[in-house]
């Protein structure tokens, strides 16, 4: 992607953990790193009361940066005491992420499930996009969101699932997020589901600190590798890196309205 490019192609990092003590030079140069790549938009991720207040805050500092509230499934065990007093803060665009991991088990699953759900109707109740967070767990994912009743605006972060399990997120109306996993060697699957996607339903993140994509795997992420994700995704559905963005923008801005507020 050359630097004429980067004045012309805007992305939005629909999810990302900039205030992680992990992300290169801190949060700060990598927002800096990030507008300079052409990242123009960015979502900082919240996971418990404390990394949801971090989000809260750095957002407050920058128009271009918005935040999230939420209790990952790993802390589901800690409860979502400090969380409601953050809802409100006026750069909260969704609570999450939340949801169900089932490959480790930090949390019960009960645990987890009623964790789950609460925010499930925190974010019907404010209005709120939904940011889910779930590994070997779709059944149960899908059970609850069923039972409890989806949000409108519901998104399936760093999705890993196979066009199956692509297909029922989008029978509910829900986005799918992809991140760097969608370049590794070992990740047809995730290929195979993102060529299937909606173009409408289609959202892009880094995860960063995590997940590096192709060809930066092995180093820390960062936002301004979005790029990348954005790539390798205009090959899969043979577009344009120009189109990949725009649409992504675009639907950004449906998935999360109050990024444009």
């Amino acid at each position: 992607m050359t630097s004429s490019n980067h004045e012309t192609i805007a992305w939005t990092d629909t999810h990302c953990h900039v205030t992680y003590e992990d992300i290169p030079g801190g949060s700060e140069l990598a927002l800096d790193a990030a507008r300079a790549a052409g990242v123009t938009r960015v979502i900082t991720i919240g996971t418990d009361a404390v990394t949801s207040r971090a989000a809260v805050e750095l957002a407050a500092k920058h128009n271009d940066v918005w935040a999230t509230v939420g209790l990952h499934p790993h802390d589901a065990k800690n409860g979502l005491d400090g969380l409601h007093e953050l809802i409100k803060a006026p750069r909260v665009v969704a609570i999450g992420e939340c949801g169900l991991d089932y490959y480790y088990d930090h949390s019960e699953h009960k645990v987890q499930r009623e964790m789950f759900a609460a925010q499930i109707a925190l974010a019907t109740e404010n209005k709120l996009s939904l940011v889910i967070h779930t590994r070997n767990a779709w059944d149960e994912t899908f059970e609850l969101l069923d039972s409890c009743g989806i949000p409108e605006q519901t998104i399936f972060h760093c999705f890993t699932g196979s066009p199956t399990e692509a297909k029922k997120c989008l029978d509910r109306g829900a986005y799918l997020s992809f991140s760097g996993i969608v370049s590794f060697k070992n990740a047809q699957d995730i290929r195979d589901a993102a060529k299937m996607c909606d173009a409408d339903k289609m959202l892009v993140e880094t995860d960063s600190p995590f997940l590096a994509p192709v060809p930066h795997r092995g180093s820390m992420n960062q936002p301004a590798y979005l790029v990348d994700v954005g790539a390798c995704l205009a090959q899969v559905r043979n577009v344009s890196l120009d189109e990949i963005a725009s649409q992504t923008t675009r639907n950004a801005n449906i998935a999360f309205p109050r990024i444009v507020a």
